[in-house]
């Protein structure tokens, strides 16, 4: 299946002042099809929210867990939803 989804994460670990937020636009540029964010959060977590292919969405989601990240990712969560669209591209907020 490769229907358009919205894939909203959560990533917990020193993933700020690092260049997360850069990376992450880096890939899902890469990766293709994605439009959304990448946001740090007062509670030192980065937000990331994907619209696109489902597959492309697991894909961004995949590099989110994996070692290649900057910095040190201690654990991600995430939720599935509908696209809710007003992006134009991936933006770092």
């Amino acid at each position: 299946m490769n229907d358009d989804v919205r894939m909203t994460a959560w990533v917990r670990g020193r993933v700020q002042g690092v260049g997360f937020r850069w990376f992450t636009r880096a890939n899902a540029l890469e990766i293709g099809g994605l439009v959304g964010f990448a946001l740090n959060l007062d509670d030192g977590r980065v937000q990331v929210v994907a619209e696109g292919p489902r597959e492309n969405c697991h894909r961004l989601l995949d590099w989110l867990r994996s070692d290649d990240t900057p910095g040190r990712v201690d654990g991600v969560t995430e939720i599935w939803d509908t696209p809710r669209g007003g992006y134009d591209g991936f933006a770092i907020r």
